[in-house]
This record gives C-alpha cells, sequence and structure tokens, in this order.
C-alpha cells in the first residue's frame, strides 16, 4: 500500500527517491530499481545536461513510472515537468518563482521547495509552494559541514513556521532515523545514497512511513 500525505486539491508520498547516476542514463537505471522495490516518488535529478537531453531522460522516466504508478518531480525545470506531464516541479532556490511558473503548469502539478534554513523556507511559503524540502539531515554531529540540519534544527523550524504545507527531510537518513524525524515534525523523508547503496531499504522505509490516511491524487491531463 502506498502512503499519502493530503494536499489542498492532490496527494504527496512520504518517502521520495532522488534519482542518483554517473550519467543520465545511470539515473535511469535506478529509477527502474526503485519502481521494482516499491518507491513511491522519483525526483529526477540532473545536472550540467542540455534541456533536450534532460527533456529526453525525462519522457524515459516518465515511462517508467507510469508503469509502476509511481509519483515523478522534476528537478528545476518546470518546462520539462509540463512536456511530460510528472506529478510536478521542485525548485532548488527562487532564482524561479513558483508563482510565475504555476500559470504554466496543469492544474493538478504541485511546486515543492528545496530549503536549508528557517529563512529558505519563509521565502518559498511566501511563493505559495506545495511543500518544502528541507535538508540535509544527519544523524552523525561529527565532521559535518555548517548547512548540515539535526533533529534539533527540524524541531525548531517546524514550531517557528506554523505552517500545514509538508516538510520532507532529506540528506543522509538511514531507516532508525525516521520515528525521530517525524516525531521533530517532519511530514516525509528524502533519501538519495541511503536507496542507491540499498533499493530494499525501500520496504523498511515504507514500512515505518505508514500513513494514517490514503489516497490518490486525482487528476486529469488536460
Amino acid at each position: 500500500m502506498l502512503h499519502y500525505l493530503r494536499l489542498e486539491n492532490m496527494t504527496i508520498s512520504k518517502l521520495h527517491y532522488s534519482s542518483q547516476g554517473s550519467t543520465p542514463e545511470d539515473h535511469l537505471i535506478n529509477i527502474q530499481k526503485a519502481c521494482t522495490y516499491g518507491i513511491e516518488l522519483v525526483q529526477l535529478h540532473l545536472k550540467d545536461v542540455s534541456k533536450a537531453h534532460y527533456l529526453e531522460i525525462a519522457k524515459a522516466a516518465r515511462d517508467i513510472t507510469l508503469r509502476y504508478q509511481t509519483r515523478l518531480v522534476i528537478t528545476n525545470n518546470y518546462e520539462v515537468a509540463k512536456a511530460v506531464k510528472a506529478e510536478g516541479v521542485i525548485l532548488e532556490n527562487l532564482e524561479v518563482c513558483p508563482t510565475q511558473i504555476r500559470p504554466h503548469l496543469y492544474s493538478w502539478q504541485m511546486i515543492g521547495g528545496i530549503a536549508n534554513t528557517l529563512e529558505d523556507c519563509k521565502a518559498f511559503l511566501a511563493k505559495d509552494v506545495d511543500y518544502i524540502t528541507l535538508g540535509p539531515f544527519t544523524s552523525t554531529y561529527e565532521n559535518t559541514s555548517s548547512n548540515t540540519l539535526s533533529l534539533n534544527s527540524y524541531n525548531a523550524i517546524n514550531k517557528a513556521l506554523h505552517t500545514e504545507k509538508p516538510i520532507i527531510a532529506f540528506g543522509t537518513i538511514a531507516p532508525n532515523d525516521v520515528t525521530a524525524l517525524i516525531e521533530a515534525g517532519v511530514a516525509g523523508i528524502a533519501v538519495a545514497d541511503g536507496i542507491t547503496t540499498n533499493f530494499d531499504t525501500i520496504k523498511r522505509f515504507n514500512q515505518l512511513l505508514q500513513a494514517s490516511a490514503t489516497g490518490e491524487i486525482r487528476h486529469t491531463f488536460e
């Protein structure tokens, strides 16, 4: 059973896989594996590729995810997200304004923002994003960079925001971190390395993230 968070007119999965690979084609291989193991949402995260190549890979990723009834979100490129009819786009910064691109998307497509600080979160919420991916998290406090977030950080940010918009934690997340993160106020998790190195962890994450309410995204392709 897939587990979702209810947004105003849509749902968002509680477990996200941020795709990885040494080449764009490797991303597709890993997306296929993640779908086979039951991932709920894939975030296609390509860097340093042309828009034409991004579109080509996104179309292939859309074909894969549709076969498994898996959601697909495109990083940064909202035009590609619309072209392949992905479930949404997630923005790494506000160089592209969510309120300005929303009219260019289908009404059912969601917009997420990737944040690292309370100020980042507030900036995205002011632009009416549907959810925020906040991180990076690590449960290891030694030799971490200054932008790494702890459980205390999530607690403090969630209390300061007073928002009903879902906050998704991302970073170096292991199964034994999930309960504490949920208790810190996050609504779900996004994982890259922890899944790429062991796709079987998807099953365990899904068990730990069971939702009290489930549903399917309802939309029509316009």
